[in-house]
């Protein structure tokens, strides 16, 4: 079957600035991060958290995610990069997905630690805002052919005309393939609307369980659309990818705390809202 191929001819380059290349793939990103974070922060605000505490954490979690999206991207490619100028050149394109997720949560969480503060209802509004982010953030990768796929055998797929993209030189060899990367978008968009719900519905009075939602079901999704693309170090006697072993201890290690959580009794109505901060080790 001849598939129905979408062609993108557009230069992944938007235009170089006193030095800095702008390219889609990075003003996309920019956006998702903005929106992801506004998001995350109104929703706080909605149901009382504090607001100083949001801003705070949204201040950690940005920078922290940045660092560790360009430092999993940078152990997958280690082949392709050849000097530091490169390896820190995110505004060009490549970024890791999980690593955006892991070092995103991770910074918040330690700080949290560090100052006594509850970290559920932010995990749970950050996994809203990231979910919805990383959407936005597929549209750049869209544009840009930013991670090559496999050639599709289904009615549908793209292919890359501009010479600058990176997908350009696998298109003319093996034609149209699978738009992973828009999978992955509309899994997302699927993702987002199933956890808005679970946060504001079944979920409200169970803080903590729309995070780990999001950690589950962006995990499966993300281990099966990795059988699509080409661009992921294997691991494992080549048995699976990087963002499939990710996945997969992702899972393990999320599924006993979500059986913990729904073992537990419902906060009441207004519990862990108003006040964000819980009281230090020891204190009554």
């Amino acid at each position: 079957m001849t598939p129905l191929a979408i062609t993108i001819g557009w230069d992944p380059d938007i235009a170089e600035i006193a030095g800095l290349l702008i390219t889609w793939h990075g003003l996309f990103t920019a956006v998702g991060i903005l929106v992801g974070v506004q998001l995350a922060l109104r929703m706080a605000r909605r149901v009382g958290y504090d607001e100083d505490d949001a801003y705070t954490l949204a201040l950690i979690g940005v920078p922290s995610g940045i660092i560790g999206a360009r430092l999993l991207y940078v152990i997958e490619n280690a082949d392709r990069i050849d000097s530091f100028r490169e390896a820190i050149a995110i505004n060009e394109g490549g970024i890791s997905i999980w690593g955006a997720i892991l070092g995103g949560v991770v910074g918040p969480l330690l700080f949290s630690l560090w100052r006594h503060w509850r970290i559920a209802l932010p995990l749970d509004v950050t996994a809203v805002g990231l979910i919805l982010g990383q959407a936005i953030g597929r549209l750049g990768d869209l544009v840009n052919g930013e991670h090559v796929a496999r050639a599709t055998d289904l009615p549908w797929g793209v292919t890359y005309s501009h010479p600058n993209s990176p997908a350009f030189a696998h298109s003319l060899s093996f034609g149209p393939h699978h738009p992973a990367t828009t999978y992955e978008l509309l899994g997302d968009l699927v993702i987002f609307g199933v956890l808005l719900y679970l946060f504001f519905g079944p979920f409200a009075r169970h803080r903590g369980l729309v995070f780990l939602t999001y950690l589950i079901s962006y995990s499966v999704m993300r281990f099966f659309l990795t059988y699509t693309r080409l661009d992921s170090a294997e691991t494992l006697g080549g048995l699976l990818r990087v963002p499939q072993l990710v996945s997969v201890i992702v899972v393990v290690a999320a599924i006993p705390v979500l059986i913990w959580l729904l073992r537990r009794p419902p906060i009441e109505d207004g519990a862990d809202l108003a006040e964000g901060r819980a009281p230090p080790s020891g204190a009554g």
